[in-house]
């Protein structure tokens, strides 16, 4: 039982007493059993020592069970806290060596065929290869040390997905644009390479800022 509602439904439930019954013995409407129940409301102050004499508790069994819950969860949230701020410093080192890798590729690749005369299929072979090695750890570390998240978290994790999202279209109709106008495919794939390094530049900053404030 994680709420004062589902506790008093199933003491409700265990008296086998219907919504209407409990209202009529406390004088209320059975609409207000039923937002007790679903913790829309809590019972008046008044209503609360009948309700626990109907129910066969005292106050104390109703909210210090509830008290005691709350405060494990608290308990256990503090020990997640301090196993998420490990994990963060893993995935943070890892994402940054997979950027420092992704960096390394495109200097290579920028410097290999046209100052260092390396054979064209040599040199984007290597390149792919240290791409290929940088998006495996990020893969790694990503599940290895996944994030150990709060509800809130998760409903701002959504705003930045929507985002990502949104700019990961922008970046696709750009590179179809300038790929259709220059015909020049054998380059333009870079785009996305140049997209994922700034995409996971952003998130190791605010990785790195979330692992600040929860100092």
């Amino acid at each position: 039982m994680n709420s004062l509602g589902e506790r008093l439904l199933n003491l409700r439930k265990d008296k086998k007493l219907s919504q209407e019954e409990v209202a009529y013995k406390l004088n209320v409407t059975r609409q207000t059993v039923s937002k007790w129940e679903t913790d829309q409301s809590m019972p008046d102050f008044d209503k609360v020592v009948p309700l626990c004499e109907l129910y066969g508790i005292t106050p104390d069994e109703l909210f210090i069970e509830l008290k005691e819950k709350e405060t494990s969860k608290n308990t256990e949230f503090v020990i997640d806290l301090e196993e998420e701020k490990q994990r963060a410093s893993k995935r943070a080192k890892g994402i940054a060596i997979s950027v420092v890798l992704y960096f390394l590729g495109v200097v290579w690749i920028m410097i290999s065929i046209p100052v260092m005369n390396i054979n064209p299929i040599v040199a984007s072979a290597i390149f792919l290869l240290i791409c290929a090695v940088a998006t495996s750890i990020i893969v790694y570390v990503c599940i290895r040390y996944k994030k150990i998240k709060t509800p809130e978290e998760t409903e701002t994790d959504k705003l930045e997905n929507q985002i990502s999202d949104v700019v990961a279209i922008i970046v696709t109709i750009i590179y179809l644009i300038i790929s259709f106008k220059t015909m020049a495919w054998h380059i333009t794939w870079i785009i996305w390479i140049i997209y994922g390094l700034f995409n996971e530049i952003l998130k190791l900053i605010f990785m790195l800022r979330r692992s600040k404030n929860e100092k």
